[in-house]
């Protein structure tokens, strides 16, 4: 479960359907909780019918292949402590599924990620694990990724402003491989990897 909202992990041996699933899971939750959005619907099409397969396509294509990891699900900030008696890192509040291994930092790419979201902790993990392939297209499939938690919150927090921030990756991920005229634009001035904009987390969610 995260919060109240169940999480769909089918694993196929296509990573871009596996990811389709658990993406089709947050829309309708979004949906039910903040009720229908045309045009954000019409960009979510675009996305699963015709981004998704390029962008997560590609990591198995070529000879390429990905291998399956376990990924904590919700890792940022407030999620991560340390142990007062050992001094060790302690992670909680997990929704972990086996996933391709960037999905992970979808999270921190997020508007409440005040620290994880600065490049040196991307740049850290990159030196230990290496981006996969095209490594150039790393940064799309982490906004791709990180439209997964802003959905959720989104679904847990009625009115939250992650619905319009993930509807302005989805037009910037369908502008850029498989643009669509009858599609809004995106808008820069919206994307906060560019504004450097901080929303507070906040707390209080769906009972």
């Amino acid at each position: 479960m995260i919060r109240r909202l169940e999480r769909t992990v089918t694993w196929e041996k296509s990573w871009a359907a596996s990811f389709t699933h658990q993406l089709k899971d947050v829309i309708g939750y979004d949906n039910e909780t903040n009720g229908a959005w045309p045009e954000l619907e019409a960009a979510c099409n675009q996305l699963i019918d015709k981004v998704i397969p390029r962008l997560l396509g590609v990591l198995q294509s070529d000879g390429r292949d990905i291998k399956p990891s376990l990924i904590h699900g919700d890792l940022w900030e407030r999620n991560v402590g340390i142990d007062m008696e050992t001094g060790e890192p302690v992670l909680f509040d997990a929704g972990s599924t086996y996933a391709h291994n960037e999905m992970e930092f979808g999270t921190w790419r997020c508007s409440w990620a005040f620290y994880f979201n600065s490049p040196i902790y991307t740049r850290m993990y990159q030196q230990h694990i290496e981006p996969s392939e095209p490594a150039e297209e790393w940064d799309d499939r982490n906004r791709l990724y990180s439209i997964h938690p802003y959905l959720t919150d989104s679904a847990g927090h009625p009115g939250s402003g992650s619905r319009q921030l993930a509807y302005n990756d989805i037009l910037y991920l369908c502008e850029k491989y498989a643009p669509l005229d009858s599609l809004e634009k995106y808008d820069p001035k919206k994307d906060i990897s560019l504004t450097g904009t901080y929303i507070p987390f906040v707390v209080k969610q769906l009972e």
